[in-house]
């Protein structure tokens, strides 16, 4: 293979996964341990994505979960797992599904583990966070996005 050929393959390399901000909160401590309803959790995601120089992506993928009962936080868990990826000669247009799908994809079982731990440690049953369809979140995501820039187009 020549030496142009190979400068032109995609390379997606992991370099790094790390924890980059972890918070965890039990105010009604040891209260808490003895409630006798279930609690309702109210569980967020967000993924953000930025470049630096040489191909290098930092994807970041965070969770904020919270247990309550009748409004009483028992816990509340926020964790944010990162991935520095080195990411070259991909398509334009696949850098933003590499970004929203691939690498968060890659980063979940990390985060799903870190919050169980912290739930664990913190004297509770561990929170085990249902798989996620980042494709589906992306994709509506992108769907939200096209139809918010059309509604900015049609009031000017």
């Amino acid at each position: 293979m020549s030496e142009q050929n190979q400068e032109l393959q995609p390379v997606f390399a992991i370099q790094k996964l790390y924890v980059k901000d972890i918070s965890l909160e039990s105010p009604n401590s040891p209260q808490a341990f003895l409630e006798q309803a279930e609690p309702e959790f109210n569980i967020q995601f967000r993924n953000q994505a930025r470049s630096f120089d040489n191909g290098f992506y930092e994807v970041s993928l965070t969770v904020t979960a919270q247990a309550t009962v009748e409004e009483r936080t028992i816990f509340l868990v926020e964790v944010t797992q990162n991935g520095l990826f080195n990411i070259e000669n991909v398509a334009a247009e696949e850098m933003d599904p590499l970004l929203g799908i691939g690498c968060p994809s890659i980063l979940f079982p990390y985060l799903r583990e870190a919050v169980s731990d912290l739930t664990t440690r913190a004297g509770f049953p561990p929170l085990m966070l249902q798989p996620i369809n980042f494709e589906a979140i992306y994709l509506q995501q992108r769907q939200q996005a096209e139809e918010q820039a059309a509604n900015a187009q049609t009031t000017h």
